[in-house]
C-alpha cells in the first residue's frame, strides 16, 4: 500500500475539484515514486482525444497521442497527465511541436530510462501527420534504433522462432528488445498494462 509520503506529490487526484487549464501549462504534471526499480517494465498511456490548434489558421486539430516509457525513479500520475494534455486544446502549435513538447516535459518530470511519444493526427488536406519523438538513457540506445522503433506505432504481427526451437510466438503489436544481455518481449497484459518478459526461457503465447 502506498504511504502518505509517497503520495505527497499527488494533489490533483482525489482533490474534489478539477481545474481545466485554458492554455498550455506543464506545471500541472505530477509524479509519484516507482516502487519497482529492480526490473525494467513498460508503461503505455493512450490519449485518444488529443486536440490542439493550428498556429496559422487557428483551426482545431484532432488526434491520438501514445506515450510509452520505462520508468526510472518516478511515474507520471495519470490525472495530472490528462489535465496537462487538455491544456493543449487552445494552444497553437504544429503536430511536430506538440509531440516534442510533450516528450521534453515528461523527460523533465520523470528522467525516465526510455520514453517515446507518438502522435496519430487526423488528416487535414488529405495528409495525416504521424510525428514520433524519443528519449533514452545510454543503456537503452538500441531501443531507439531504426530496427526496433517505434514501439508506440508498431501495428504488424510478427511470427518468430526463438533459440532454434520450433516454437512460434505471436507478437502484436509488440516487439523484441535486447537489454543487459537479455531478450525481452514487450507486450500488454490482460489488464492493458505493458510489461517486459524475459525470453531467456521462452514460452508460447
Amino acid at each position: 500500500m502506498r504511504t502518505k509520503e509517497e503520495l505527497a506529490g499527488v494533489t490533483a487526484l482525489g482533490s474534489g475539484h478539477t481545474e481545466y487549464k485554458s492554455t498550455y501549462d506543464p506545471s500541472v504534471l505530477e509524479a509519484f515514486p516507482n516502487k519497482h526499480e529492480e526490473a525494467p517494465y513498460l508503461v503505455k498511456l493512450n490519449c485518444p482525444e488529443f486536440t490542439s490548434l493550428c498556429p496559422k489558421t487557428g483551426q482545431p486539430d484532432f488526434g491520438r497521442v501514445v506515450i510509452s516509457y520505462i520508468p526510472d525513479h518516478k511515474l507520471v500520475e495519470s490525472k495530472s497527465l490528462k489535465l496537462y494534455l487538455f491544456s493543449f486544446r487552445n494552444n497553437g502549435d504544429f503536430h511536430e511541436d506538440c509531440v516534442n513538447i510533450i516528450k521534453n516535459d515528461l523527460v523533465a518530470l520523470l528522467s525516465p530510462k526510455y520514453l517515446e511519444v507518438a502522435g496519430y493526427f487526423n488528416p487535414r488536406g488529405g495528409i495525416s501527420i504521424l510525428p514520433f519523438a524519443v528519449y533514452y538513457q545510454d543503456e537503452y540506445k538500441e531501443m531507439a534504433s531504426a530496427e526496433w522503433r517505434p514501439l508506440s506505432m508498431s501495428k504488424k504481427a510478427l511470427v518468430l522462432s526463438s533459440g532454434g526451437v520450433d516454437s512460434t510466438y505471436l507478437v502484436y503489436p509488440w516487439r523484441f528488445m535486447n537489454w543487459a544481455g537479455k531478450t525481452l518481449l514487450l507486450f500488454p497484459s490482460f489488464m492493458g498494462r505493458n510489461i517486459a518478459r524475459n525470453l531467456t526461457q521462452p514460452r508460447k503465447c
